[in-house]
C-alpha cells in the first residue's frame, strides 16, 4: 500500500476535468445538478470549496474545528476558470496527501471527530466522483469513473457498505443516495466512515480499513510501518476475518480490528480488536497480539483496557469476553491486567456444548 491518495486525487480530478471542460460552453446556472438543490454552477464551485477545504486540514492539522476560510471566486468568472479553480484545488489537496506524515489526524466531524491523510484523499475523491455526476445528470450527458478509483474510495471510507464487486460505481451511488441497487432499499441519509483511533498513554490503537486489511491478509503491511518480526500471524488472521465481514456487509468498524502504534516512532507493535458486533445479550469477544520484539512491555495491558473501556461505555454492551489457551500464561496476566476475570467452570462448559469450544481454551470476561 503505497499510495497514501495523492495520484488517485489527481485522478479523480482529471476524471471531473474531462467531464466538465467539453461542457463550459453551456449554461451552469439555470440548471439543477441532478438531485441536489444546487444549481450546476454552484455543484462545480462545491467540488474546489471542499478540495481546498481538505488541503488546509491537512496543512493547518487542527482538532477541534475546521481552518476558518474559505475561496471565493472573482466577479467574471466563466465556466472553464471554474475547472481550472477544481484542477488547482486539487493539486493542493493531492500536494498536501504526499507531504503530510501518516500519523498526523486533523479534525473532520464524520464520525469519530478526525481523519488522517488517506481519508480526506478519499473524502475528496469522492467529492469530486459523485458532484460530477450530479453536473452530468444535470446537463444530461453520460459519466462514468474508473471502478478501481470507486473500489478505492469504497475500501476506505464505507466500509459498513457490503461491496458489488461487479459495480462499484453504483454502489457508490447507492450508498450516496443517489442510484438503487437489487435487492438494497433506497438511502435517504448516509455517512461516510473515517477509521476510528482510540489513544492511549503510548499508543494509538487505529482502526484498520477494509482495504488495509485486504493487504495484511495479502502479506503486505496495511499501510503501516511495522517493527522487526510484524506484523504478527494473528493480525493477519484477523484482518482476513475483516476482509470476509466487509464482503459480507457484516463489518461495523468500530468493532473492527486495530493496529497498536507507537506514539514515539509511529510503529506499529501489534493488533487488537473484536471478533465481530455484540451479540443479543451485549457480549463481544475480543482477540489481540503482538510482534514478539514489542513483547513483555506492557503494550497489550495498555491497549485491552483502553478497548475495553471504549466498549463497555456504549448502552448495548454488557460483556466483554476471551477465550485463551490455558498453556499461554503471557496472556492471561494481560487479561488479568486489564480487568478480565475468569469465568466459572459451569459456564466454560456450557460455552464448549454450546459454541465448540475448544477444550485448551479458557474463559476470561469483564463486565460493564
Amino acid at each position: 500500500m503505497t499510495d497514501m491518495g495523492g495520484d488517485r486525487v489527481e485522478e479523480a480530478v482529471a476524471s471531473c476535468a474531462a467531464l466538465l471542460r467539453p461542457a463550459a460552453g453551456r449554461d451552469w446556472d439555470g440548471v439543477r445538478a441532478g438531485r441536489l438543490e444546487w444549481d450546476c454552477r454552484r455543484t462545480a464551485e462545491h467540488i474546489a470549496g471542499d478540495l481546498i477545504a481538505y488541503a488546509g486540514q491537512l496543512a493547518g492539522r487542527p482538532t477541534t474545528a475546521w481552518v476558518p476560510f474559505e475561496i471565493t471566486l472573482d466577479d467574471g468568472t466563466g465556466n472553464a476558470d471554474v475547472v481550472d479553480v477544481i484542477e488547482a484545488t486539487g493539486g493542493l489537496l493531492a500536494a498536501a496527501v504526499r507531504t503530510t506524515p501518516r500519523e498526523v489526524r486533523a479534525f473532520h466531524p464524520y464520525p469519530f471527530r478526525s481523519a488522517n491523510r488517506e481519508g480526506f484523499a478519499a473524502m475528496g475523491v469522492a467529492e469530486a466522483l459523485l458532484h460530477t455526476h450530479d453536473i452530468a445528470e444535470g446537463l444530461g450527458l453520460p459519466y462514468s469513473p474508473p471502478d478501481e478509483l470507486c473500489t478505492w474510495v469504497l475500501t476506505r471510507i464505507f466500509p459498513h457498505v457490503r461491496p458489488e464487486p461487479e459495480a462499484p460505481w453504483s454502489t457508490l451511488l447507492w450508498a450516496t443516495g443517489r442510484g438503487d441497487l437489487p435487492g438494497r432499499e433506497p438511502l435517504t441519509e448516509w455517512r461516510w466512515n473515517n477509521n476510528l483511533v482510540i489513544d492511549t498513554e503510548r499508543l494509538t490503537l487505529q482502526g484498520v480499513t477494509p482495504a488495509a486489511a485486504a493487504d495484511l491478509r495479502a502479506g503486505g503491511t496495511g499501510g503501516f510501518e511495522w517493527i522487526e518480526g510484524g506484523p504478527f500471524e494473528g493480525t493477519r488472521d484477523a484482518a482476513g476475518m475483516i476482509v470476509s465481514a466487509y464482503e459480507e456487509g457484516a463489518h461495523r468498524p468500530e468493532w473492527g480490528m486495530f493496529v497498536l502504534v507507537r506514539r514515539e516512532d509511529g510503529r506499529a507493535v501489534g493488533g487488537i480488536g473484536f471478533h465481530g458486533v455484540p451479540d443479543e445479550e451485549g457480549r463481544a469477544e475480543v482477540g489481540y497480539d503482538l510482534a514478539e520484539d514489542a513483547r513483555g512491555r506492557g503494550y497489550a495491558t495498555e491497549a485491552l483496557r483502553a478497548l475495553s473501556e471504549q466498549a463497555l461505555a456504549q448502552d448495548d454492551v454488557k460483556l466483554l469476553f476471551a477465550a485463551i489457551d490455558r498453556e499461554n500464561a503471557p496472556s492471561q496476566r494481560v487479561i488479568a491486567r486489564a480487568g478480565f476475570t475468569r469465568v466459572s467452570e459451569d459456564l466454560e462448559k456450557a460455552a464448549r456444548e454450546l459454541h465448540d469450544l475448544d477444550e485448551s481454551l479458557r474463559l476470561y470476561a469483564r463486565e460493564a
